[in-house]
């Protein structure tokens, strides 16, 4: 996988967790969004960020 983030990068620094409404980060290995700040992980489908609560996964 690519380290490069399928989301465009202006979007990226847009995105906020929904939980803590802090940064996200791409994590190229898992191909998904993390917030450090809530301990979820959030997908990535077909290039768009799911930012539903109960689709994210506990770290």
């Amino acid at each position: 996988m690519s380290d490069a983030s399928p989301i465009d990068p202006w979007l990226l620094a847009k995105l906020v967790c929904p939980v803590t409404r802090t940064p996200l980060r791409w994590d190229a290995s898992s191909g998904e969004l993390v917030s450090d700040a809530a301990a979820l992980a959030f997908p990535v489908r077909d290039g768009v960020p799911v930012l539903v609560i109960r689709e994210a996964r506990t770290l």
